[in-house]
């Protein structure tokens, strides 16, 4: 599943970039729309992010692209993983 975003002036951090904290909660709420797209009668939260890098700066006009891939499907969990694209 893909879902996009754009970066917008309130979410850069004094240096110009892209707040960390809005990537994860981006990323979590992604990942959240995913599952109850592919389980409406259940309920869920979120246990863990983890294995997030942040490899490259991300700026005000740029075009994040979310993709998720379930990579568990457990009796009573499920886990995805997100990668994020930004447009150059």
């Amino acid at each position: 599943m893909e879902h996009h975003k754009l970066v917008l002036p309130e979410h850069l951090n004094d240096h110009g970039s892209l707040f960390g904290g809005y990537l994860l909660k981006w990323i979590d709420e992604i990942a959240y729309i995913t599952v109850r797209s592919e389980f409406p009668e259940n309920d869920f939260v979120t246990v863990a992010l983890d294995n997030v890098f942040f490899r490259y700066r991300i700026e005000c006009g740029q075009v994040l692209r979310f993709v998720t891939d379930r990579s568990r499907l457990g009796t009573t969990s499920v886990s995805y993983g997100v990668t994020v694209f930004a447009t150059p």
